[in-house]
């Protein structure tokens, strides 16, 4: 570790002891939640993970400080609406600390200053992908990359339907990126839970676990991907799913809405028009990630 990174002492002690512990990212609340939901959210992912005998290490920058393990202070401040918290990916990394900035980490940077801390297993919710049109505009998140050569385990509900699915577990698998389903053979699709893809298929913590720990002893360096889906009531309901995502397509083609404008716009579109169920699938999906990934750190643990 340098001196640039901030490792809280009960994160630091837990993995010097071997005991479990599970990363957590802090853009589903700086920029992912409405407020004061979002502090709410926090919050309740620490506490699940504590009352699992896990501890928690919620990722973030702190005045220019990347900080594993924040404290619930930090986490008000960095979450609250006046912070001018930016969204902090990798390479974003370096100007947020020259610049002495806020900054809420992506699913990239907080894999990548997990990994720098010795964490194995990381909750999120969902994945950044390969967005529609990407042929001719090269627009794909920066995670496909990075979790190419993070040798981490992420718990996480796929990828938002807005984007290329396909084209996204195609990237995938050229980046050597290991993407497994829990409990299903289906690619779960975020707010629903079956994207139209298939997968191969992880049944429990412990083949999960085992996984990870087979990527490690061929010392392969990309992420193992645990994919799993929302529960079948949290889901938002399919038909109304596709519906709405159709509208707002139609939308945005004929208001000329392109390139970096056109993510935010479906995502508004989508809330509106579900009248707020996909911010509530968005919250359950976060916290049933946050328990599966507290059951496989601890099987991590059991048999290191």
């Amino acid at each position: 570790m340098t001196e640039r990174i901030v490792v809280a002492d009960e994160v630091r002690a837990a993995v010097a002891a071997g005991t479990p512990v599970v990363a957590l990212e802090s853009t589903i609340f700086t920029h992912g939640l409405s407020r004061p939901r979002n502090i709410e959210v926090a919050f309740d992912a620490e506490r699940l993970l504590r009352e699992s005998g896990v501890t928690p290490a919620t990722i973030g920058v702190v005045a220019g400080e990347p900080t594993i393990g924040l404290s619930h202070d930090q986490i008000e401040m960095i979450g609250a609406a006046d912070s001018g918290t930016v969204k902090t990916g990798i390479r974003d990394l370096p100007l947020a600390a020259a610049k002495g900035l806020h900054g809420g980490t992506t699913v990239a940077s907080t894999a990548w200053l997990a990994r720098r801390a010795g964490i194995a297993v990381f909750a999120t919710g969902g994945l950044g992908g390969v967005h529609r049109g990407a042929a001719s505009t090269f627009d794909e998140s920066a995670d496909l990359v990075a979790l190419s050569s993070i040798p981490i385990l992420i718990v996480n509900s796929g990828v938002k339907s807005i984007l290329d699915v396909p084209a996204t577990l195609e990237r995938f698998e050229t980046l050597g990126v290991i993407v497994l389903g829990y409990r299903t053979p289906r690619f779960p699709g975020f707010y629903v839970r079956d994207s139209g893809c298939v997968v191969d298929a992880v049944d429990s913590p412990e083949e999960a676990a085992a996984v990870a720990r087979a990527r490690d002893d061929l010392a392969l360096r990309s992420a193992v991907l645990i994919a799993n889906p929302v529960a079948v009531d949290k889901q938002v309901d399919p038909a109304l799913h596709d519906r709405v995502l159709a509208e707002a397509d139609r939308q945005a083609a004929d208001a000329g809405i392109r390139g970096k404008d056109l993510t935010p716009f479906l995502l508004d579109h989508m809330h509106r028009s579900t009248e707020g169920a996909t911010l509530d699938t968005n919250v359950a999906v976060y916290l049933g990630n946050v328990q599966v990934a507290a059951e496989i750190a601890t099987v991590l643990a059991r048999v290191s």
